[in-house]
This record gives structure tokens, C-alpha cells and sequence, in this order.
């Protein structure tokens, strides 16, 4: 082969490889052009979706203000006994709250789940208070959960007997008095007196023959008596009423109790002349514990979301309890759940594939978003850690954090900013919301809170304080103080017990 025709060849190599650079050049170009298109497309959909969350869970002060007006109303329908009123406004027959004179030994019994607990605690009077107290939790067996009714009561009051005989010399029971108890008892009751009350349903996994129609503390009686157990039941509270009775034997001024954990309920004082459906003599302090159950309040002033609305339909109680669903720790973090889910079917948040594990139902717990949410590192790697724990995902974009977090910014914030919406219709529904028009000093005025959802979750319980300001305003807002009353409801079975004593008179 001549010279001239290898330097042909050789420029016919270079102009292909030249034209091949090109071309790759090219297609590098547009698959960048595709991915960068792609990746705005996700971008812009995932803003949607954010977009959308957003308008759908506000609730400007107005609203809250709405809302609060509606809860009062059905707070009014509920006092008259209206059988359609959504808050039922159960009278508690606790008329004598603690005053901090109670003085002597009192037991109390707190059963709500798979566990129960038995306390104790030596009353001083006024100037000693709580001398001491000792408690024990005790698990009850799954098999008692859905035996009878005299297994269950046999099986609690042993263990209450038990506790008894380990009373040491710190406690004092006067000579020829009866021990006498509060019974907190956390399931539907129609309560008839202080000290009796029918069963309505087992929830939280009981279900046992017998019990439904019966007096409760009739129930636990009996089985006092077999266990040779000599105790007087003198109190049956709700756990709420309970916590209110706890908080006004620390501070004078709490006027209601509010319940923010994994469910939610509100009780307070309220004028027994101001409840037409009270229908027996007016008690003497003029008073009575109202429990409002207020987690089944629902109007279409609330903000609810798609989420909220699926949420719903898939529970277990379907159209009920949809203010607790809103702002309770059981739920928090479903909504979240379900918004995530969302995000990565519209727009792909955690990739080409939904992680599985973001399909399954309460996977994601509100304590999961707490931590996600009160993350305040620059990388935000504890929420990184809990995504890869809880989803499945093993490396978030700090993008992708930075959304997940905004959203249980957005679901917290909701929750908060309705709740303190319940205490401003509770305070407007005694008239504690405003300072008194003919110029004197509004009372101080003290809400305790109680439950793991305000204790732990910081962002949620000082939006909850914060937004209760802006509805108060000012001026009213300075003699208002939220108050955690951390287990309150314990000691305040055992407190009422006291105020109802059947010596109370002879003291």
C-alpha cells in the first residue's frame, strides 16, 4: 500500500472516531437532558403533592376559632342530654375535689389495658401533702383478657390483697376505719353514682362474657370479699377525671384536665346548674366534674385530608372518634405514613420502586416522627437512620430528609394548633377565655395536661402552648398556664377517694 493511501485510511479512522465523539457526546448530552428533565418532573410533582398537603392541614387562627365556637355548641347539646350531641358530657359525680386538706391512707386501683397498677399513698393535710406513696404494676395474662368476669376481678383483687400485706410502717390506717380505694377504670362506663357504674363494652382487647350491664365496682366488691380483702370502693373515675383531681390537688387554680397521648379526652368544672340534665340536688360546692370525652367530636369545619378521609374508612371504627384521629399520638404518624406513600408513588421520593415496607399500616409510630422531626442535625442523619430503619431505604438525599421532615412538621402542627383549639372551647365554655368586661383581674387559670404525646414531643406541645396564646390573646393568654401533670390520674383515684371518704364528714 502506497504512503498516500495509509494517511487516507488514517484520516477516514480519525474523521470516524471524530464523528463517534461526537455522537457520544451527543447522546451523553441528552440523557442528561432526559435525567435532568426527569428529575425536575419528580421535583415538580413532589412539590405538588407538598403543595397540596400543605393547603389541605392548615388551619389559620380563624378556623380555630370556628372550630372552638362549634365544639362549645355541641359541649351545650351534650349537657342538655341531646342523644345526637357528639361530646355525651358524662357527669362524673365527682363534686368534692381535693383541697389539700385530705389526710390519712388511701389505695387506688388504675386499670386501662394488658397491665394495671395498685398505689398507695399517705395523706398529710395541708402542710405535709403526699407523705409517701409506693405503687407495683402488674400484667394481667392474656387468657383472663377473654375468660369471665370473676377470673378477671378474682385475679386483681389478689393482687391488690397482696400489695396490702406489704404495707410498712409509713403507712397509718386509724384504728377501726375501713381502707378505701379509688378505681380508675378506662373503659365505656355508664357511671350512676361517685361509686357505681355499669359497663358499657370491653375495648383495648378484652372481651369477656358477663360483665357488659354490670355495676363494676359491684364487680370488684365481691371479689374483695372472697379474697378476705376488708377495702371500700369510694371513687370510680375516668382516667381524665382523675388527672384533674391530681392537678387541683397540686395547684388550686386547674380548672380542666386534657389527655394528649396515644388517645385523647378533656374533663373540667363545670356549674351543675349550667347541666339541665342533671336532674338530682344541686351538690353543695356547686360544681361537677364534666368528663367531655371530646375525641368524638366531628364537624365539617375540620380540616380533614385525604389521608384523614382513607384513614378513616380503613379503621376500625369507621366515622368515629375522627377528633381524636386528628390529633392523637395513635394516629400522628399513620398520616405521616400515608403521605410519605404518596410522595413515592407520585413522584418517586425514595426512588424507581415504593419501598414495601411504606406500604404496611402503623409501620411508621409518632415516636418514629418525633425523632424525625426534632432532628436538628446539619446532615439530619438521625432521620436518615430512622428511614432506612422504618422504610427499608439505605441512602435518602438530604433532600428527601429535609421533605420527610417538613411533612411531620405539617402533621404535628395540625394536631397541635386543634387540640389547643378543644382547650380554648373548654375555656370559653366557663368564660375563662377573656378578661371579665367590667374590669376586674381575670382569675388565674390552669389547664393540666397529661400523656406521653405532650410530655415527649416538644414541637407539638409548645405549638399546642403557643397557638392557645394567639386564640387568648395577650392580655387574657397571661393568666392562663398549661401544666404538665405527669400521671396525674394515679394519685388522683386516690385523692378522690379521700374527698369522698366515708369519714370525710367525721374529719
Amino acid at each position: 500500500m502506497g504512503k498516500g493511501a495509509v494517511v487516507g485510511t488514517a484520516v477516514v479512522v480519525c474523521a470516524a472516531v471524530g464523528v463517534a465523539v461526537v455522537l457520544a457526546r451527543r447522546r451523553r448530552r441528552r440523557d442528561a437532558e432526559l435525567l435532568g428533565s426527569a428529575v425536575a418532573e419528580r421535583k415538580r410533582r413532589a412539590a405538588a403533592v407538598i403543595e397540596d398537603v400543605e393547603r389541605s392541614l392548615a388551619t389559620p387562627t380563624a378556623l380555630l376559632r370556628s372550630i372552638a365556637d362549634a365544639m362549645v355548641t355541641e359541649m351545650e347539646r351534650g349537657l342538655r342530654g341531646d342523644i345526637h350531641a357528639q361530646l355525651k358530657m358524662l357527669i362524673s359525680y365527682v363534686d368534692n375535689l381535693p383541697t389539700g386538706d385530705e389526710h390519712g391512707l388511701f389505695y387506688a386501683l388504675d386499670l386501662g389495658g394488658t397491665n394495671f397498677r395498685v398505689l398507695r399513698v399517705q395523706l398529710g393535710g395541708r402542710e405535709k401533702r403526699v407523705v409517701k406513696q409506693q405503687y407495683e404494676e402488674v400484667s394481667i395474662p392474656p387468657h383472663l383478657m377473654v375468660g369471665t368476669s370473676m377470673e378477671l376481678f378474682d385475679f386483681i383483687a389478689a393482687a391488690l390483697a397482696k400489695f396490702v400485706d406489704t404495707e410498712g410502717e409509713d403507712f397509718h390506717l386509724p384504728e377501726g376505719r375501713q381502707r378505701e380505694l379509688g378505681f380508675t377504670f378506662s373503659f365505656p362506663v355508664n357511671q350512676t353514682s361517685i361509686s357505681s357504674g355499669t359497663l358499657i363494652k370491653w375495648t383495648k382487647g378484652f372481651s369477656i362474657n358477663g360483665a357488659v350491664g354490670e355495676d363494676v365496682v359491684g364487680e370488684l366488691s365481691r371479689a374483695m370479699e372472697r379474697q378476705g380483702l376488708d377495702m371500700k370502693v369510694t371513687a370510680l373515675v375516668n382516667d381524665t377525671v382523675g388527672t384533674l383531681a391530681g392537678g387541683r390537688y397540686m395547684d388550686n387554680d386547674v380548672v380542666a384536665a386534657v389527655i394528649l397521648g396515644t388517645g385523647t379526652n378533656a374533663a373540667y368544672v363545670e356549674h351543675a346548674n349550667a347541666i339541665p340534665k342533671w336532674t338530682g340536688l344541686l351538690p353543695k360546692s356547686g360544681n361537677m366534674v364534666i368528663n367531655t370525652e371530646w375525641g368524638s367530636f366531628k364537624s365539617n369545619k375540620l380540616p380533614l385530608s385525604e389521608y384523614d378521609k382513607a384513614m378513616d374508612f380503613e379503621s376500625l371504627n369507621p366515622g368515629e372518634q375522627i377528633y381524636e384521629k386528628m390529633i392523637s399520638g395513635m394516629y400522628l404518624g399513620e398520616i405521616v405514613r400515608r403521605i410519605l406513600l404518596k410522595l413515592a408513588h407520585d413522584a418517586s421520593l425514595f426512588g424507581d420502586v415504593v419501598p414495601s415496607k411504606l406500604e404496611q399500616p402503623f409501620v411508621l409510630r409518632t415516636p418514629d416522627m418525633s425523632a424525625m422531626h426534632h432532628d436538628s442535625s446539619h446532615d439530619l442523619k438521625i432521620l436518615g437512620a430512622k428511614l432506612k430503619d422504618i422504610v427499608g431505604v439505605a441512602d435518602t438525599s438530604l433532600e428527601v430528609r429535609y421533605i420527610t421532615r417538613h411533612i411531620c412538621d405539617l402533621v404535628a402542627e395540625r394536631g397541635a394548633r386543634l387540640a389547643a383549639a378543644g382547650i380554648y372551647s373548654i375555656l370559653k365554655k366557663i368564660g375563662r377565655d377573656k378578661v371579665p368586661s367590667n374590669g376586674s383581674k381575670m382569675p388565674r387559670t390552669v389547664i393540666a395536661l397529661d400523656g406521653g404525646l405532650y410530655e415527649h414531643y416538644k414541637k407539638f406541645s409548645s405549638c399546642v402552648e403557643t397557638t392557645l396564646t394567639d386564640l387568648l390573646g395577650d392580655e387574657a393568654s397571661s393568666s392562663v398556664v398549661a401544666k404538665l401533670a405527669n400521671d396525674g390520674s394515679g394519685i388522683g383515684a386516690a385523692l378522690l377517694a379521700a374527698s369522698h371518704s366515708q369519714y370525710a364528714e367525721v374529719d
